[in-house]
C-alpha cells in the first residue's frame, strides 16, 4: 500500500439514511473531483508514491452528490464533532466564578475607560458652554453603542473561529475555506478535521465561490491579505505597551485631586512602581489573578453606576437629553475643528473593545455578551452620564473630570477600586496579545517563543515570560517619556484603530465568503463602521507629531519582524520542496537504502507534508547504518482551534512494504497544547502506525474479496453503524473496531461460491501472516530504540540576488531564527536519543 493508495475515492458508496450530501466539481468526462482538491486515486489500483502538484485544469461545474466514506471517514466518525466549550457544563458556583473572572479578563480595559475619556476630549475641546458638554455626552454615547455594542458584541464576537477571537483567529477561519496561506502546506485530508466543520453551500454558493475564486487565484491579494492580518496584530501588541500606561498613570493621576501639591513626577514614580508588579504576577496566570481582582473589577462597576445615579440626582438630569443624536451636530457647529480633534478622546471610551474579542478565547461567546449588555453597558453609560451632569455645573474641572465628580466621601475607596481596576485592563490586553503571538506563531508568523500554560484546566490561558518582559520595558519607556495622558491617549486611540479597521475588513471577508449573508448587509456593515473608523483615524493622525508617533514606530517594528519571518520561512519551505529526494532513487537504493539497515526506529522530523526531504538523502550519506524502521514526522500547524487527539496523526507507506518506510504528519490546531513528553509521543505514534498497518491490511483483504466476486455480488455493499447511530451503505475497508457491526446480505450458494470461498481463506491466512510479521517487525524495532533524527535546514541568499534580499534573508531572518526558539525544545528528547544534521538551502 502506497502513500496515496491508502486513500482512496469509494465507487458506489451510497448512503442508507438522510445524511448530508457533498459537493464536488465534475469536469467534462464525467470524472467527480473532490471540491478540497484531493488526489486520491479513482478504484482500487495500488500505486507508487506521486508528489506532483499537477492539478487539473480541465473545465469543472459544480455537482451534488451522495457522501463519500472511506476509512480515514470512518475513523473521524469516532469523534461525534469538534471539541466543546470547556464552560458548557459548568455548575451554578462554577458560572458565578467564571463571571467574575469574564469581568478581570474580557472587560477590564473598556471597563476604566471613564478614568480619561473626558479629560482627553476636553484637552482638545475646551468646555464653552453645557451645549458642548451635552455634545461630547453624545458622541461618547453613540461611539460605545455602535463600536463597542453593535459591532464587536453583536456582530464580531460571532466571528470566532470555534470559540478563538482575535485577528489571526479571522485569518485561520478565512484559510479554512479558502486556500490563500503563502505557506504550500496545506493537505486536502486537512479538511476532513472534524473541527473544520465547513458549511454546506447556501443560496449565496455562487458568489462566495467567485471570492474563493478569485483570492485562490491572485497572489497579490493574498499577500493584501496577509499584510492586513499582520498589521493588525502588530498593532494589537501595541496597545499591549500602551493599555497598562494609560490606565495605571490616569488612575495614579488622581492623587492629584486627593492631595493637594502632589506633581506629575511623584505620579510617574508611582506608576513605575506598579506596573512592575503588575508584570510580576502575568506569570501567575488567568484564572487565579483573575479569581483574585475579579470581585474588585464588579466593585468597580458598581461604583461607576452608584457615582453616576448620585451625580445625575444632585446636579442635571437633563444630561440624559444627549441620547438625542442631535446634540452631536451642535457640538460639531459649535466647535469645528476642535470638535474634529476631540474625536481621539471620544474613541476612549470603546478602546476595550477589540480586547473583548481577543480575549474570547478564555470565555464563551454568550457569557461575554449578556455580561456586557446587562452589566457592563449600563453601569458605563451611568458613569459617563454622572461625570457630565458634574460638569454642567463645573466647567472648570476638565483635567480630571473623573475624580473631581467623586463625592468626597467616596473618594478613596474609589480611588483604591479605580487603581485595582486600571491594573486589572492593563492585564487584559496583554493576556490578548499572549493569545495573538501564539496563534501567529502556530501560523508561522512569528518566531516560536516559550509558551507557559498557566491552567490545566483550561489550555488557552498562557503565559510568554520573553514578551511580558519586552512589554514591560516598552511600557516604562512610553511611561518615562510620555508622561502625559492627552499624548498617550493619542498613541492609545492610533493602536486602538489600527486593530478595529483591520478587524472591520477581516469581518467582511467572513462574511462574503463563508457566512453569505445578503450582499446589502455586508455593504452595510462594511461602509459604516470603516467610514465611522476612517473619521476617526484622520483625527489621530493629525496630532501624531505630539509623542504618540513612538506607537506606531513600534508596530512598524512588529509588523517587519513578523513579515519577514514569514517571508524566510516561505522560502525556506518552498525551497525543501523542490529540492526533495525523488522517488526513483529510494527505488534504485533497494530496501536496503543502499546501506546498513540497523534495528530500532528513526523518526525524522522535517517540515515536509509531502515527498521525501533532501536532508534524508544527507543521513544516508553521512551516518554509518540507518534504521530498520523510518518514520518522517511532520509537526503541522492547520488552521482550526483544535485537532481532536483521535485525528492527530495521519499515516502513509512510503514505497513498498519491504522498505519499512512511513510519512507521518502530527496536526496540532493553533489553540493545541503540545505538553506530551517524548515516551508518550512515542507511544501515540507507534500504537497509531499499529492502527493504520491493520487497517491496511484490512484494506487489502477487503480488496482481495472484491476481485474474487460476481458482479451480482457487486449490487450488494457493506453495512457500516457508527458510533452516532448513522447507517452506512459501504463497498469499502472498514476499520477493525467496526467489524462486528458489519452486516452481509446472504445469498444462495452454489459450487462457483464453495470455490471461491476456499480461496478466499487461502488469501486471507496469508494477509493474516503477512500483518502478524509485519507487526512483530514495529514491535522489535520499537524494543531496539527510537532515534529522534533532526534536520536543520537554514537558507542563504544565492550570491546573484539583489541586495535586499541578501539583507532580508542573511541578516534579519537568520539573526530571528538564531535566537527563536528551537523545535528540540518542544520535544523534551534526551541528547542520547537525538542525532542532528545540518543543511543549508540556496534561495
Amino acid at each position: 500500500m502506497t502513500e496515496e493508495g491508502s486513500e482512496r475515492e469509494n465507487k458506489g458508496s451510497a448512503s442508507m439514511d438522510s445524511m448530508e450530501s457533498r459537493w464536488v466539481y465534475q469536469d467534462e468526462e464525467s470524472s467527480e473531483i473532490d471540491i478540497d482538491g484531493d488526489d486520491r486515486r479513482s478504484g482500487g489500483d495500488v500505486s507508487p508514491l506521486r508528489d506532483s502538484d499537477d492539478e487539473d485544469n480541465a473545465e469543472q461545474r459544480l455537482i451534488r452528490t451522495g457522501p463519500r466514506i472511506d476509512s480515514f471517514d470512518v475513523e473521524a466518525l469516532e469523534v461525534p464533532g469538534a471539541q466543546r466549550n470547556d464552560y458548557e457544563d459548568a455548575t451554578l458556583g462554577r458560572r458565578i466564578v467564571l463571571a467574575f473572572q469574564t469581568l478581570s479578563v474580557v472587560f477590564g480595559d473598556v471597563g476604566t475607560s471613564p478614568l480619561y475619556t473626558f479629560s482627553v476630549m476636553f484637552s482638545k475641546a475646551p468646555v464653552n458652554g453645557n451645549e458642548d458638554v451635552l455634545g461630547a455626552l453624545s458622541l461618547v454615547l453613540y461611539t460605545l453603542i455602535l463600536i463597542s455594542l453593535i459591532k464587536y458584541v453583536l456582530i464580531v464576537l460571532w466571528a470566532n473561529d470555534d470559540g478563538e477571537g482575535g485577528t489571526f483567529a479571522l485569518y485561520s477561519l478565512i484559510c479554512r475555506h479558502a486556500k490563500v496561506s503563502l505557506l504550500p502546506n496545506q493537505l486536502p485530508s486537512d479538511a476532513r478535521i472534524s473541527s473544520f466543520r465547513l458549511k454546506v453551500p447556501s443560496a449565496e454558493l455562487e458568489r462566495s465561490l467567485k471570492i474563493k475564486e478569485r483570492l485562490e487565484a491572485s497572489l497579490t491579494l493574498k499577500k493584501v491579505l496577509l499584510m492586513l492580518v499582520l498589521a493588525g496584530t502588530s498593532m494589537v501588541i501595541a496597545d499591549g505597551v500602551v493599555t497598562p500606561a494609560m490606565s495605571v498613570i490616569s488612575a495614579v493621576g488622581g492623587l492629584k485631586v486627593g492631595i493637594s501639591g502632589f506633581e506629575q513626577e511623584h505620579v510617574v514614580m508611582i506608576s513605575v512602581a506598579f506596573l512592575i508588579i503588575l508584570f510580576s504576577v502575568q506569570r501567575y496566570g488567568t484564572s487565579k489573578v483573575g479569581l483574585v481582582v475579579g470581585p474588585a473589577l464588579f466593585l468597580w462597576f458598581c461604583s461607576l453606576a452608584s457615582i453616576g445615579i448620585y451625580n445625575l440626582v444632585k446636579y442635571d438630569t437633563s444630561v440624559l437629553r444627549a441620547f438625542n443624536p442631535i446634540h452631536i451636530y451642535y457640538f460639531f457647529k459649535r466647535n469645528s475643528t476642535k470638535a474634529w480633534y476631540s474625536l481621539g478622546g471620544c474613541l476612549l471610551c470603546a478602546t476595550g473593545s477589540e480586547a473583548m474579542f481577543a480575549d474570547l478565547c478564555y470565555f464563551s461567546v454568550r457569557s461575554v455578551q449578556l455580561t456586557f449588555v446587562f452589566l457592563v453597558l449600563p453601569c458605563l453609560m451611568l458613569g459617563y452620564l454622572g461625570q457630565a451632569a458634574y460638569l454642567m455645573e463645573n466647567h472648570a474641572d476638565t483635567t480630571q473630570a473623573f475624580f473631581t465628580s467623586v463625592p468626597s466621601g467616596a473618594y478613596w475607596p474609589v480611588f483604591l477600586i479605580a487603581n485595582v481596576a486600571a491594573l486589572i485592563a492593563s492585564r487584559a490586553m496583554t493576556t490578548a496579545t499572549f493569545s495573538c503571538i501564539k496563534q501567529s506563531t502556530a501560523l508561522g508568523c512569528f518566531p516560536r517563543l516559550k509558551i507557559i500554560h498557566t491552567s490545566r484546566k483550561f489550555m488557552g490561558q498562557i503565559y510568554i515570560p520573553a514578551m511580558n518582559w519586552f512589554l514591560l520595558a516598552l511600557t516604562l519607556i512610553l511611561v518615562c517619556n510620555i508622561s502625559s495622558i492627552y499624548e498617550i491617549g493619542n498613541a492609545y486611540g492610533i493602536a486602538e484603530l489600527g486593530v478595529m479597521m483591520m478587524t472591520t475588513t477581516l469581518v467582511t471577508l467572513v462574511m462574503l465568503l463563508i457566512w453569505q449573508i445578503n450582499i446589502f448587509i455586508v455593504l452595510s456593515f462594511a461602509i459604516v463602521f470603516l467610514g465611522i473608523e476612517l473619521t476617526f483615524l484622520s483625527s489621530v493622525l493629525w496630532s501624531v507629531g505630539d509623542g504618540s508617533w513612538i506607537i506606531l514606530v513600534f508596530a512598524i517594528v512588529i509588523f517587519l519582524i513578523m513579515y519577514i519571518w514569514n517571508y524566510g520561512s516561505k522560502l525556506k519551505y518552498e525551497t525543501e520542496v523542490k529540492q526533495k529526494m525523488s522517488m526513483d532513487v529510494l527505488r534504485e537504493l533497494g530496501p536496503d537504502l543502499g546501506t546498513v539497515r540497523a534495528p530500532g526506529i528513526g523518526l525524522i522530523y522535517n517540515e515536509l507534508a509531502k515527498g521525501i526531504p533532501a536532508i534524508f538523502g544527507h543521513f544516508l550519506t553521512t551516518l554509518p547504518a540507518v534504521h530498520s524502521m523510518i518514520i518522517f514526522v511532520c509537526i503541522k500547524y492547520v488552521p482550526v482551534s483544535v485537532v481532536p487527539q483521535s485525528e492527530r496523526f495521519l499515516f502513509r507507506r512510503v514505497c513498498s512494504k519491504s522498505y519499512h518506510i512511513f510519512r507521518c504528519v502530527a496536526r496540532y490546531g493553533y489553540k493545541d497544547v503540545r505538553k506530551e513528553n517524548h515516551q508518550t509521543f512515542e507511544q501515540l505514534l507507534i500504537d497509531s502506525l499499529e492502527k493504520f498497518i491493520r487497517r491496511e491490511a484490512q484494506e487489502r483483504s477487503l480488496e482481495s474479496d472484491g476481485d474474487s466476486d460476481s458482479e451480482a455480488e457487486h449490487a450488494f455493499s457493506r453495512i457500516l453503524i457508527a458510533p452516532n447511530g448513522s447507517v452506512y451503505s459501504l463497498g469499502v475497508p472498514l476499520l477493525a473496531e467496526f467489524q462486528d457491526t458489519n452486516k452481509f446480505i446472504p445469498e444462495s450458494s452454489t459450487v462457483e461460491e464453495g470455490k471461491v470461498e476456499t480461496s478466499i481463506e487461502q488469501i486471507s491466512i496469508d494477509a493474516e501472516q503477512s500483518l502478524e510479521k509485519e507487526l512483530s517487525f514495529l514491535r522489535c524495532a520499537k524494543e531496539s530504540g527510537v532515534v529522534y533524527l533532526l534536520g536543520h535546514g537554514d537558507i542563504r541568499a544565492r550570491k546573484d540576488s539583489w541586495f535586499f534580499k541578501k539583507l532580508v534573508i542573511n541578516y534579519f531572518y537568520a539573526f530571528l531564527r538564531k535566537n527563536c526558539r528551537r523545535g528540540t525544545a518542544n520535544l523534551s528528547v534526551p541528547h542520547s536519543h537525538l542525532i542532528q544534521v545540518g543543511m543549508t538551502y540556496m534561495v
